[in-house]
């Protein structure tokens, strides 16, 4: 899957699902994903064997736009963390491309190395926590910013202090405390893609779907967000319809730069 597609894929969806759950399975996630609309999620390398969940993903949903999140692009660090835990190893970047991830996704910046390496060709999301983190990770080859944690930085009045700053030319992905509530508030500060663990959903819910392995529920849950991101997103760009739109079409209607030469 080429770059263009995977982000034109996330601008469609307007969500990435932080799958970060071990008692849920990852193809009947992706499944319930699908259903409601969204054909995308990252698959964080906190969970177990997360390289083998990812390429059972790939293999059952070729079509399907997996991720890999939770990447610590540093490999002085990789290399202590891994030594402390040999049974349960970080994967490289290296690792999850050969897995099949569609894009890669960290809570911090990549490296030099990690983006003269799959710059270009594999879609690239940091995560930064200034407008300086993101213009130098934008400079460097990243696609879009993931803005995070992204509440305990000030949430949505975070978004539109920076966005200036930025010339609002970088797509910012807010992640960490993203709900019903606050997607709103997103959505008018100019973000066209959010991040969201399964903590978007209403606690005791999550809790039965979890115990009831209830993937019909999950569906009507991610479809609730899912319409809400695309009802606000319509109201904010009326000239658009990002369902079928091409990448140009969303970079020129949004005034958003993604990186594609």
């Amino acid at each position: 899957m080429n770059i263009e597609t995977t982000i034109t894929t996330l601008l469609k969806d307007g969500f990435i699902l932080v799958f970060n759950q071990n008692k849920l399975d990852l193809v009947k996630t992706a499944e319930a994903l699908m259903t409601a609309g969204i054909n995308n999620m990252e698959v964080t390398c906190r969970i177990d064997k997360p390289l083998e969940k990812l390429e059972r993903l790939r293999k059952a949903l070729p079509g399907f736009v997996a991720g890999a999140a939770s990447l610590i692009d540093w490999p002085d660090m990789l290399d202590v963390y891994n030594k402390r835990h040999p049974n349960d190893p970080l994967p490289s970047l290296q690792q999850v491309v050969d897995a099949g991830a569609c894009y890669l996704v960290s809570a911090v910046n990549f490296s030099e190395a990690g983006f003269q390496k799959f710059g270009g060709r594999v879609a690239m999301i940091p995560g930064c926590g200034s407008a300086g983190e993101v213009v130098r990770q934008y400079a460097q080859g990243a696609n879009l910013c993931k803005v995070f944690p992204a509440k305990q930085l000030g949430g949505p009045a975070f978004i539109k202090a920076i966005d200036p700053a930025i010339h609002k030319m970088i797509s910012l992905v807010p992640t960490g405390g993203t709900n019903a509530s606050n997607i709103p508030d997103y959505i008018q500060a100019g973000v066209l893609v959010l991040g969201g663990s399964f903590s978007m959903i209403e606690k005791a819910t999550l809790q039965q779907i979890i115990d009831e392995r209830d993937y019909k529920r999950l569906a009507e849950e991610l479809t609730s967000v899912k319409q809400l991101i695309d009802e606000l997103r319509a109201a904010q760009y009326p000239g658009i319809d990002f369902k079928n739109a091409s990448l140009a079409q969303i970079s020129e209607a949004t005034g958003r730069d993604f990186n594609i030469e």
